[in-house]
């Protein structure tokens, strides 16, 4: 071999070895956010967070990028599949895949999963026409209802509804499972009677529906609906203000939860923290990115509808600014051993 040629080996084999650390240095790490349809309030909501944290991409290196899903169930198993870094979900879906409880139950309890804060609260919306005779809860039975599409918290969310009232499939002539963006055009051609959205207001959604045809939000109460609040912590009481939306001029009473950020422990502290800093850093702007978060409190994001414990590097950033004392346990340790499936 010429030494010419030798030389040219060396170099190449200096660059295949160099190349990896030049990649490492200069590109950006990727993180996507699974949100919900794009309609809904999730979706806005990631978007929001990826903005706040690509404005600081220069400083770590993180390109945010969101990713519109069927919704909260499809996130949770998803993220615990390692296909999604981090998502939007409902906090009674982050109770129950953390505990491995109801449709969580077949693989057991997602005990990687991690809190980064809580987001804006939702309303189990009952949607209805003006003209469609249906009142109260008690109206429902024999009508056409849209449920919401599998993996969907709106599902997960009716389904505990349902049970309380000692309903099945049976009690309708119809359980429809739409998507979001589907629902309000159902409704006003009159393919269904009604539909149920678990939502943070006001929803595009919703919007859609009232400006295409005279709808009435129907009240979500009764004993039926106090027992289910009192078995289930993670739901609470709600109303939804008057004035939202036209044709709903009065305020509703129903329940809801809280929309949550969530990760598993496999994703790096840093960009927990980063992710973390980005938002609240800039909170007053992630309150103007949408009016479901007109009134968010950086201390309650904290603690409202958090099951999980909260990631690290979520926990690091939480303690350095004061938000958290600096004795706050952090997660327990991850049991890494195959879980039994039930």
């Amino acid at each position: 071999m010429s030494v010419n040629r030798y030389r040219l080996c060396l170099l190449s084999l200096a660059s295949l070895l160099l190349a990896p650390l030049a990649q490492a240095a200069g590109e950006n790490q990727a993180l996507t956010i699974g949100t919900g349809s794009v309609t809904g309030v999730y979706y806005p909501a990631g978007g929001a967070i990826c903005r706040l944290v690509n404005k600081e991409q220069p400083q770590h290196r993180i390109r945010c990028s969101i990713v519109s899903t069927p919704g909260s169930i499809y996130n949770l198993q998803q993220l615990r599949d390692g296909r999604l870094a981090v998502a939007v979900v409902q906090s009674d879906t982050q109770y129950l895949a953390f505990q491995g409880l109801d449709g969580f139950a077949e693989t057991g309890p997602f005990d990687k999963l991690r809190s980064l804060f809580s987001l804006h609260p939702e309303s189990l919306t009952l949607v209805v026409r003006q003209d469609g005779g249906i009142r109260t809860l008690a109206d429902l039975p024999g009508k056409r209802l849209d449920i919401g599409n599998p993996g969907s918290g709106d599902r997960s969310s009716m389904a505990a509804l349902m049970q309380a009232q000692g309903w099945d499939s049976s009690a309708f002539s119809l359980l429809a499972s739409l998507p979001a963006a589907e629902r309000a055009r159902a409704l006003c051609d009159g393919k269904i009677d009604a539909f149920a959205y678990m939502v943070g207001h006001p929803s595009g959604t919703l919007k859609e529906a009232s400006s295409s045809c005279n709808i009435r939000l129907l009240p979500v109460a009764g004993p039926a609906v106090d027992s289910l609040l009192q078995a289930h912590p993670y739901f609470s009481p709600v109303r939804i203000p008057a004035g939202l939306y036209r044709g709903a001029d009065e305020e509703v009473a129903t329940f809801g939860v809280q929309a949550t950020l969530v990760t598993s422990a496999d994703l790096p502290d840093e960009q927990a923290y980063q992710l973390v800093k980005s938002v609240f850093d800039n909170f007053g702007q992630f309150k103007r990115l949408h009016p479901a978060f007109a009134l968010l409190k950086k201390e309650t994001l904290l603690t409202q509808g958090l099951s999980a414990p909260l990631h690290p590097g979520a926990l690091r950033y939480y303690r350095e600014v004061g938000l958290l004392p600096s004795d706050e346990p952090s997660p327990p340790p991850v049991d890494t051993t195959e879980k039994t499936r039930r």
